[in-house]
């Protein structure tokens, strides 16, 4: 009489719960499931071995040789010398682009709406540290206008005044805050910087 045959026994990925045959093909992550496999099942990809060494190995060459730069470099300049040549750290934005300081510097602009009206828009203030909504609150109250703190198209923020106060804003700015100079004030004619000194 023949046997009873037995039923498979089927091994699960405990990533992605699917047979390790199909882990490439399922719905998550293929790179989370490969540390599993090849702990458990390293016969089925044995290029997974292959790649999981050729990386180990690489990740030790690159340790071995960051030492031995770093160690040759303090031996021959001296401790204190190679801590003084510290790089400086850059913010890089995405792309590899450097990002920029901004300059310290106030801008005032004249913008005209509806032919008779405009608005006076001060921006630059806060990199005096000056706080934006103080500032609007006494612009508003100094020229008896409507003031108020908006996001400017760059997403920055600016002071948005009611009416043409582009010339007398600048003496109350250097006399409110001191440590805005008049040298760093600037007006916006026709597209072009001008300095309000």
């Amino acid at each position: 009489m023949a046997e009873k045959p037995q039923p498979v026994r089927v091994l699960y990925c405990q990533v992605c719960s699917l047979p390790p045959e199909y882990c490439e093909f399922g719905g998550s992550d293929f790179e989370k499931c490969k540390p599993w496999l090849i702990q458990n099942v390293p016969d089925l990809y044995p290029n997974l071995l292959n790649e999981a060494n050729e990386k180990e190995v690489g990740k030790v060459a690159d340790k071995l040789q960051g030492t031995g730069i770093s160690s040759a470099a303090a031996s021959s300049a001296g401790g204190a010398a190679s801590s003084a040549a510290k790089p400086e750290e850059v913010k890089r934005l995405p792309g590899g682009k450097v990002k920029k300081k901004d300059k310290q510097e106030v801008i005032i602009e004249k913008v005209v709406r509806n032919k008779r009206k405009s608005i006076t828009t001060v921006k630059g203030l806060e990199l005096f540290g000056v706080k934006l909504s103080d500032a609007s609150k006494k612009l508003g109250k100094k020229f008896a206008t409507g003031a108020s703190v908006v996001k400017g198209p760059t997403e920055k923020e600016q002071i948005d005044v009611q009416g043409d106060i582009s010339y007398d804003v600048v003496e109350f700015i250097t006399d409110t805050w001191p440590d805005v100079p008049e040298r760093a004030i600037f007006f916006i004619e026709d597209g072009k910087k001008v300095p309000a000194a």
